[in-house]
């Protein structure tokens, strides 16, 4: 995930001596930090009964009968959709630096860059902010747009300037010294590359639904998240959440984390993660299965999970395959099969069927592993899916221009029912 990207043109050259030390002039791009105080950023949370345009695609997460929809960046939609042939928005929550979510008993709870906030939903048309534990993500960042590093210094010393919202992208000119062939620091480019970005599968009872891109999960009253490979839990059994782990380090890129079982499942972007959790406090790491780099989701049902790698992102890679692994045994993981893709994204499971965005949506009969493309029930194409979520025979799918949704109640007549545009 963490490259470096420079544009250096060499300008002057400053000195020469003796000792092989030369200091030369140096030309880069680099992103600097945009800075909020603090007082404004945590001030800036807005509920809105009024609907608002989709205008970016984000992570889902479905709880009786409302969908709640990420807007990277700037807060949460919220849909009614108790008839999904006709959903309905309802509201929005503007939370700055907002990425992911989770639900669990009327409380949705949301990062807000560094911050975790929590809202009681018992009226889904009415949230109402209950608090906001400061600073505990304190590895999240904005999205980097671009491919530029950030200034690690300015970003990280920012001498009390505030919370970092946002990069702008500058070209600095500055010394650097050079020994021996390698650089030093005697000013020179100190910077960094970091996206900060990047469930129970029930709403049965008291819990949200999660997609398959997401980075928060809850499980036994515990609410798990990754951000920038370091998994966070905190206990929801409270009046207020409690931060209970700090910063663990579960593996490099980790991206997205799913709840099967007692096992915490992570997609990263050279392979899978199990860790057990068992000790809902204590996770442990029971195994790793590797594929060629790229990034990934997974999902897991009867011991079987399906794992994505698509190109054409971050990850640099020109892979495309969707994976079936045997995690029966969770130590000792086996892969059966890979197939080919277009450019897979985000999938789900429910009543018999896999649900892919992959050139478009692709849902299939689950059968054997080595015989499920014979099994292809439908094929919808002219849109780029990026994640479902199957649920009672309605499948709610985000894509770069809107939310579908299909009702595959008959196996025979699997249908689309409904569409909200998103603008962008």
């Amino acid at each position: 995930m963490k490259k470096l990207f420079f544009l250096f043109s060499f300008v002057a050259l400053a000195l020469t001596s003796c000792n092989n030390v030369v200091t030369e002039m140096v030309t880069y791009k680099v992103n600097k930090p945009i800075f909020m105080s603090a007082d404004s950023f945590r001030n800036s949370v807005k509920v809105s009964k009024v609907s608002r345009e989709i205008t970016g695609i984000g992570k889902m997460c479905f709880y009786n009968n409302y969908l709640y929809i990420s807007e990277p960046q700037k807060g949460i939609h919220i849909i009614n959709n108790t008839d999904p042939a006709n959903p309905q928005s309802v509201g929005f929550i503007e939370i700055l630096g907002n990425a992911d979510l989770a639900i669990r008993n009327g409380l949705l709870y949301a990062d807000s860059y560094i911050d975790l906030v929590w809202f009681d939903i018992n009226d889904p048309s009415n949230p109402q902010l209950k608090g906001r534990l400061d600073s505990i993500f304190t590895t999240a960042l904005p999205i980097i747009p671009n491919q530029y590093g950030i200034d690690y210094a300015s970003t990280y010393s920012n001498s009390g300037k505030g919370i970092v919202i946002g990069w702008e992208l500058q070209e600095v000119t500055e010394p650097v010294s050079q020994y021996g062939g390698g650089w030093w620091k005697g000013g020179g480019p100190d910077v960094m590359f970091d996206t900060a970005n990047p469930s129970v599968n029930t709403t049965e009872g008291s819990t949200g639904k999660n997609g398959s891109m997401a980075s928060f999960t809850i499980y036994d009253d515990k609410l798990y998240t990754v951000i920038n490979n370091n998994l966070n839990i905190f206990d929801l059994t409270g009046e207020k959440p409690k931060k209970a782990t700090d910063n663990l380090y579960v593996g490099w890129n980790v991206e997205t984390i799913f709840s099967y079982k007692t096992n915490l499942f992570f997609g990263t972007s050279t392979g899978m993660l199990i860790y057990s959790v068992a000790d809902p406090l204590k996770p442990e790491y029971q195994s790793a299965i590797s594929h060629a780099f790229g990034c990934d989701p997974v999902v897991v049902d009867n011991d079987l999970a399906y794992v994505t790698i698509h190109s054409g992102n971050r990850c640099g890679q020109s892979t495309n395959e969707l994976m079936i692994v045997d995690v029966k045994d969770v130590k000792n993981p086996k892969m059966l099969v890979s197939y080919g893709m277009t450019q897979p994204k985000g999938l789900g499971i429910d009543a018999g069927k896999l649900f892919l965005c992959d050139d478009g949506l692709k849902i299939y009969k689950l059968s054997e592993p080595t015989t499920l493309m014979a099994n292809q029930l439908v094929h919808y194409a002219g849109m780029n899916g990026f994640d479902v979520i199957p649920f009672n025979n309605t499948l709610m799918m985000i894509a770069d221009d809107g939310l579908y949704q299909y009702d595959y109640s008959d196996i025979n007549n699997i249908k689309q029912i409904s569409k909200i545009a998103i603008i962008k």
